[in-house]
């Protein structure tokens, strides 16, 4: 059997539903290093009626271990999006993008780049690196607030998913018909 036909038959046997048809609250990895900006994306959440966790991650070497259920992170429900910014230290936002969608168990999920940065190589680069999303983080709070009813009104309540999130659930590559080579 192809791939196609492998990843045809595993959506099938999950039930494709919206999260919020789910009545999940969403879990958000937030990968960013500036405290600042932290804040205001918590606090535009808040604002935004947006009930769910956000997990933040100060490095990409931290958000790769919680992806992963590694280290000190444990196991539990992979986030269903991701938010990441482009200048963090030790790892640039675009390595840790290529990893995440190396890896078969992470590939699925929706990474959004959140930059201050609108130039145009840096958003052809991240959609080369197959981001989800670009979105040049704005100035105030109140912009911030509309940015995440945007991505709250899109990818919590029209956009289907899998119903299973737990990373201990997760098909094989090998069920799904991937290679990990």
């Amino acid at each position: 059997m192809d791939i196609r036909a492998n990843a045809r038959s595993v959506i099938e046997s999950s039930a494709m539903t919206t999260i919020a048809e789910r009545g999940e609250f969403p879990h958000v990895l937030l990968v960013e290093d500036n405290q600042g900006d932290a804040t205001l994306i918590k606090l535009a959440f808040k604002r935004a009626g947006l009930p769910g966790k956000i997990t933040i991650a100060e490095t990409g070497e931290i958000g790769l271990d919680i992806l992963r259920g590694e280290g000190e992170h444990g196991r539990g429900r992979h986030p269903d999006i991701v938010l990441l910014d482009l200048n963090l230290p030790k790892m640039h936002g675009l390595a840790f993008l290529k990893l995440v969608k190396g890896d078969p168990q992470t590939a699925p999920i929706p990474v959004v780049i959140l930059s201050s940065s609108s130039a145009e190589a840096e958003v052809i680069a991240g959609y080369a690196c197959q981001a989800s999303g670009f979105i040049t983080k704005p100035f105030c709070l109140d912009d911030y607030e509309e940015v995440v009813s945007g991505i709250g009104a899109y990818w919590f309540k029209l956009v289907q998913t899998p119903a299973t999130h737990d990373m201990s659930d997760n098909v094989s590559p090998a069920r799904a018909g991937i290679s990990s080579r």
